[in-house]
């Protein structure tokens, strides 16, 4: 796709030619980078006093994702077009929330570029390039995707799928400094590690962690000097090999609620995603993701805690030095990370103000903490949940169902292990005291995999993924997929106020902002809609439509007295990962006039693979090597659900064992994110995975009609009924 920059304003379309010559002084109050990113620790403090910049991921340290901003708001919302917009150079989702500094948007895209845009005409300024190693890409668990940057004293951070912490010079968008976050070998099977997380920055650090639960890694956050990219330290979340000592006291305390020999698969509890400085307490508090592997009973005969994985964790700022946990999901074996974003804030419970920590979590249920001493406050389930049946407030400990544990049979897990919430950001308005969160209804098959054996560096989970354990099959419900939709959340009455009917897609849905203006901002995911409610009732006042997915979440700016809305988008909503798809930046204000090309006209490939004339043991030792080594890219059973990386159903390469080998086992397509597995696997077993893929899509085939062309459509943007 061409990277095409349009200007559009007052109803006029400029050439590119023209635009590209247009000087910036003349169309705007200020030079975007006469003081670029000028972002200090005082000016990060003042947070929501400064309501005209968005200078960090959750627009202040509080990660409230509200703004005092009212110019839009439901009397002039119908009034709201796109400003303008700019295409970026890529079809892959998107799902990084922009920074606004100073008349300048800077915006993190998929294979790590960042772009920096005049903030009121959409001119590119500079384009930064990570050039992340393709084959990298096979140590990314869940999408080549990034989610954000941090911006301080004119650089702006951004961590990258090879691992690195990268600084780059806001004014020229030249490189700072890089800095290699893993320690040791990157050829260390335990070293399997990725960045997507937005990188935090608080005195003088920046604070990050890294990707890489289910492949057999030792979770970490770290803290670097934000002047020179220097490691100031490193809390591990797992400890390492007992016979090795431990780093610190809260490891050797974590090694007692661990069974057999967990540090030769790492242990898991990557931190990807919840990140937050607390400027009351001095704490960095952030959350771990998942054991590895899921299933306990792959770790241990028995269930333990497995500490710090799936936990809340704070730490001093200044020396990474634990201070205490909450554990969310203690012995974690259902994939529920606690790594969905966090937020604090100043209730009044039972009558006496607390400073609190609310977080709603993957496994469905929201959490309010004490900020000081991780206290529970309250847990309760925001969506359904069937793995407990509440949390004993004396313990903090969840009542766990026995058969959920999936020990002996299957159950069908609510939340799935896609979660009841995941990285997708969530907002709170002090106006309505409602916290605003993209809430999926998730059901998945849990079954225990009786065969699993652990791989060093492989892909490690202990379930089950064959195509007749299917959730329909399975107790207590029948119900499959994901149902999303945005739901208001009052934390002091616990309760739901109002919710969105749900979105007619099973995608995610996309990050929530709130502002003084009394509106509540949102993406509807694959419904390629970006949406604004009103904020005390959830009725829709406004839809924006996109032409592709809206999952990132939104922020909002003053310019020369005008407010303005900015959304990047992006992400393969329907035709899988050859669609066009339409990655952009989208800035709206009131009175806005530009409109988005047509789409172009696209038909997905049609399901046209050879016969299947292996023997069923190929086929079998086919979907094992598949499932530990491709499914995490190319989909479950063979079927590609997320659209970022190719339909193998719909390959060419399966009409040519030959072409597979090229592509598997000799590496064509590494420049692209596709890896060589030529040390994991043998040439039988290339051609068993290509066997057991030729199957499965002669099963699809079989069972579905072919599907329609996919329709061409235009931009637009209109008040809801």
């Amino acid at each position: 796709m061409l990277n095409r920059t349009r200007i559009l304003g007052l109803g006029l379309l400029l050439p590119l030619a023209l635009a590209a010559c247009q000087k910036t002084d003349k169309v705007a109050a200020v030079d975007p980078l006469a003081n670029p990113a000028a972002v200090t620790q005082e000016r990060l403090l003042k947070g929501l006093d400064d309501p005209t910049q968005w200078a960090t991921y959750g627009g202040s340290y509080s990660e409230q994702r509200f703004s005092p901003l009212k110019q839009i708001d439901a009397t002039s919302i119908g009034k709201l077009g796109l400003a303008w917009y700019a295409d970026y150079d890529t079809n892959l989702d998107q799902n990084g929330t922009p920074l606004y500094v100073d008349g300048v948007i800077y915006v993190s895209t998929a294979w790590n570029k960042l772009y920096a845009f005049d903030a009121k005409t959409g001119k590119q300024l500079w384009q930064y390039n990570a050039k992340v190693p393709g084959e990298w890409l096979r140590n990314v668990c869940c999408g080549n995707v990034n989610r954000g940057l941090a911006a301080y004293n004119g650089k702006i951070y951004m961590g990258t799928l090879d691992a690195r912490l990268v600084a780059i010079d806001a004014k020229t968008g030249k490189e700072a400094w890089s800095t290699d976050t893993i320690e040791g070998d990157h050829k260390d099977p335990l070293n399997r590690f990725s960045i997507t997380m937005a990188p935090r920055v608080a005195k003088g650090k920046v604070y990050i962690g890294a990707s890489g639960g289910e492949f057999s890694v030792r979770g970490w956050i770290a803290a670097f000097d934000a002047e020179t990219g220097k490691q100031a330290w490193r809390f591990f979340n797992v400890p390492g090999d007992p016979s090795k000592g431990f780093e610190n006291e809260a490891m050797k305390m974590a090694a007692a609620t661990w069974t057999g020999e967990w540090w030769k698969l790492g242990g898991g509890a990557s931190v990807w995603d919840a990140t937050i400085y607390d400027p009351a307490t001095d704490l960095i508090i952030y959350g771990t993701g998942n054991a590895t592997p899921w299933n306990h009973l792959a770790r241990g005969k028995k269930q333990t805690d497995s500490l710090f994985v799936a936990s809340i964790v704070a730490l001093k700022a200044e020396t990474g030095e634990y201070v205490w946990h909450y554990q969310t999901t203690p012995g974690d074996t259902w994939d529920y990370d606690a790594v969905s974003p966090m937020m604090t804030m100043d209730l009044t419970i039972g009558g006496e103000k607390k400073h609190v920590l609310v977080q709603p979590n993957k496994n469905g249920m929201l959490y309010v903490l004490n900020v000081a001493d991780g206290k529970l406050l309250s847990a309760d389930a925001f969506t359904e949940v069937n793995w407990n049946t509440g949390v004993d407030m004396t313990t903090g400990r969840p009542k766990v169902v026995e058969a959920a544990k999936y020990e002996k049979e299957g159950w069908n897990l609510a939340p799935g292990v896609q979660g009841g919430h995941s990285w997708h950001p969530n907002a709170y308005s002090p106006d309505t005291g409602l916290i605003y969160i993209p809430t999926w209804e998730s059901y998945f098959p849990m079954v225990r995999d009786p065969n699993y054996k652990p791989a060093t560096g492989g892909f490690n989970l202990g379930i089950s993924f064959a195509p007749n354990m299917t959730a329909t099959n399975l107790k207590p419900t029948n119900k499959t997929g994901i149902t999303g939709r945005l739901k208001a959340w009052d934390p002091v009455a616990r309760k739901v106020v109002w919710e969105t009917p749900p979105f007619t897609n099973n995608r995610p849905n996309g990050g929530a902002l709130a502002t003084a203006g009394g509106l509540v901002f949102a993406g509807n995911g694959a419904g390629e809609e970006l949406r604004a409610y009103d904020a005390k009732n959830g009725t829709q006042l406004w839809s924006y439509k996109a032409q592709t997915a809206v999952y990132a979440g939104p922020i909002t700016y003053e310019l020369d007295g005008e407010q303005y809305i900015a959304q990047s988008v992006g992400g393969v909503a329907q035709g899988g990962y050859f669609a066009p798809g339409y990655a952009r930046m989208l800035v709206f204000k009131i009175g806005g006039t530009a409109t988005l090309p047509a789409n172009q006209p696209y038909t997905p490939p049609p399901l046209n693979p050879p016969p299947s004339t292996a023997s069923a043991d190929v086929i079998k030792a086919g979907e094992d090597k598949y499932n530990q080594y491709c499914s995490v890219c190319h989909g479950a059973d063979g079927v590609q659900q997320r659209g970022t990386f190719p339909n193998l159903m719909v390959s060419g390469l399966l009409h040519s064992q030959e072409g597979f080998d090229q592509v598997v086992l000799q590496g064509q397509r590494e420049e692209k994110g596709m890896g060589n597995f030529s040390k994991d696997l043998a040439v039988a077993d290339s051609a068993a995975v290509r066997e057991y893929l030729i199957s499965r899509a002669n099963v699809l085939k079989k069972a579905a009609p072919p599907a329609p062309p996919a329709a061409a459509s235009d931009g637009n943007q209109h008040q809801a009924d």
